[in-house]
């Protein structure tokens, strides 16, 4: 999916009619290529996020913005230095081209007014955050470009600044639909969904494949195209100016599983009845609808990236001296043969000899059946005797203590893919702190902080609130379900947590002793998304009084037992769970 020129003049009027005139209060960067730019309008405060990574370039208002580090890097505070307490007086786009402009009026160093403006790029890997003045001046840039990136336009303070070169394609808005065939036409040996985004400029593929797909039900070559068909082309490209002129419904393509596949200005049919389409009256909530989750993992798993490593190289640890230990254990089956060797010697002792390398004896445990004994001839029957004794007691108690260290891995293992699982949900650095604390008090890693450098202030549970009113809160990782669990819930809260997957331990506080059934079916949808099995169709999940739940002595965090217990068999709902969040 790509953010296209057309839906970014729809975004560039939002932005005109809901922020032009106000206040920038606050700017931080939430990532390496992110922006957060907090604004201050007659109808309350605006949060606008910019971003220019290769895979999620884009720009638009959003409700939930991300964490910002601590440290601000050092673009972030040039762009403090210069816009805080400016005013946002204009939004201007590069005809339909993937380029926004953002006019702000602010107050130099001496105090004299000047306006600055902060260019956003839509370009793939080529997206870029730049800011310039009246003089067309850049001042910096999110990414420099030099010439070792490109030769034809670099990116560097002081140069001037210069748009990028502009595409050999008509605009929908300003070309009628007889020069855009003819131009489609010409592109004979290409596909149409290709000779369509080759001549139609601001449409990203998804736009061109409808179009295609309107036209042809699939997609031909443009030079197979017949007269009807040429004829439904201009009913397209009327319906495409169209959409593209208004501002009207938007679109959201997502999978059978709910994950968003595509977005869209005009209806979407290309992908039949195996995909739902979801209808907004906002490109920011599209975007913000279509990125949010996809946002949350790419973030998580850059900031957790080296934990989740060092977790990794735990795990791997662990299942090599597990399965190392698992063929020691075998070895082990042998030992009541040992004893019996021994046994057998020791009874037949008075005939047998010292210098004998096998002891043929008759076995009174199998019908007097003649069996050979291995033995070392340089000792002595009885001597023998003791060494095969020996080696029993030996393998039994190895057999004892390998079970207990290959029950102590797993559970170890399944502990480590519990501290993954919170990793892969971790929502902010407070967050992935409260868990790297965790595993330093475990010996896993080393703890970063002393005591002149705190770690943040650990987040409280996440709270929902059933349709019926049942309070539900849900852990943030094993050392607060402990807490959750086996501290702030009471004897008749209930506990619900996935069968058979790491996750979240979640408690439905009770009225008078009870919880009714719908917050149980609302708080397990909730545990099934807080859990490894999130991305499951139907997933079962445990749930019983709290009274039933058990620590055992030397657990680790996260760890309890229980037996009375009911299941129930939920699908990971997201959408039910962000609207029963506490916000």
């Amino acid at each position: 999916m790509a953010l296209d020129g057309i839906l970014l003049s729809k975004i560039k009027e939002e932005i005109i009619s809901g922020a032009c005139g106000a206040k920038l209060e606050k700017i931080q960067q939430t990532g390496k290529d992110e922006i957060l730019l907090t604004l201050r309008a007659k109808t309350g405060v605006k949060k606008l996020f910019i971003s220019v990574s290769a895979n999620a370039a884009r720009i638009c208002f959003v409700e939930k913005a991300p964490e910002a580090p601590a440290n601000p890097p050092m673009f972030c505070m040039l762009l403090r230095k210069h816009l805080s307490g400016a005013t946002l007086v204009s939004a201007r786009q590069l005809e339909t081209d993937r380029v926004l402009f953002l006019d702000f009026s602010a107050f130099n160093e001496i105090g004299d007014r000047v306006v600055l403006t902060l260019c956003v790029e839509i370009m793939a890997k080529c997206s870029n955050i730049i800011l310039f003045d009246s003089s067309n001046t850049i001042i910096d840039s999110i990414k420099r470009v030099d010439v070792s990136v490109s030769s034809v336009r670099q990116i560097l303070p002081k140069l001037q600044y210069a748009a990028p070169p502009k595409q050999n394609k008509l605009g929908i808005l300003e070309h009628s639909e007889d020069e855009l065939i003819k131009d489609i036409l010409l592109k004979k040996n290409h596909y149409l969904s290709r000779a369509v985004i080759d001549s139609v400029q601001g449409i990203s593929p998804v736009i061109s494949r409808e179009i295609a797909f309107l036209v042809t039900s699939y997609d031909e070559y443009v030079c197979d195209l017949t007269e009807s068909q040429v004829e439904r082309l201009s009913g397209a490209l009327r319906l495409l100016r169209e959409c593209a002129s208004s501002q009207g419904a938007l679109y959201m393509v997502s999978d059978k599983n709910g994950k968003p596949k595509d977005i869209s200005f005009m209806p979407v049919r290309q992908y039949g009845s195996e995909y739902t389409v979801s209808v907004f009256d906002s490109p920011s909530r599209m975007l913000e609808a279509f990125y949010s989750e996809r946002d949350r993992i790419d973030r998580t798993s850059h900031r957790s990236r080296e934990l989740v490593r060092q977790v990794n190289t735990v795990i791997d640890r662990i299942i090599r001296k597990t399965a190392a230990q698992r063929s020691e254990l075998e070895g082990c089956k042998n030992k009541d043969d040992l004893r019996l060797y021994g046994e057998l010697i020791i009874n037949n002792s008075f005939s047998l000899s010292k210098g004998c390398g096998i002891y043929r004896v008759e076995n009174y445990y199998d019908d007097m059946k003649t069996i050979d004994i291995p033995v070392d001839p340089a000792l002595t029957p009885v001597e023998n005797a003791n060494r095969y004794y020996k080696s029993y007691q030996k393998a039994k108690t190895a057999e004892v203590m390998l079970k207990k260290l290959i029950e102590d891995g797993e559970n170890e293992r399944v502990y480590l893919e519990s501290v993954l699982d919170e990793l892969s949900r971790a929502e902010s650095d407070s967050e992935l702190a409260s868990i790297r604390l965790e595993l330093s008090d475990g010996g896993y890693v080393k703890n970063k902080f002393s005591k002149k450098k705190k770690p943040p202030k650990e987040l409280p549970p996440i709270e929902f609130l059933s349709d019926d009113g049942f309070r539900i809160l849900v852990g943030r990782n094993n050392v607060q379900n402990d807490r959750l669990s086996m501290r702030i819930a009471s004897a008749n809260d209930m506990w619900l947590h996935v069968q058979g997957f790491p996750g979240s331990h979640v408690i439905i506080f009770s009225k008078d002793g009870e919880v009714s059934d719908l917050s149980i079916e609302q708080a397990a949808a909730v545990a099934a998304c807080f859990s490894k099995a999130s991305d499951g169709t139907l997933v079962p999940v445990d749930y019983t009084p709290v009274r039933f739940l058990k620590k055992p002595n030397g657990a680790r965090p996260g760890k309890v037992i229980y037996h009375q217990y009911y299941t129930v068999t939920v699908k990971p709902d997201r959408d039910l769970a962000e609207r029963l969040r506490v916000k």
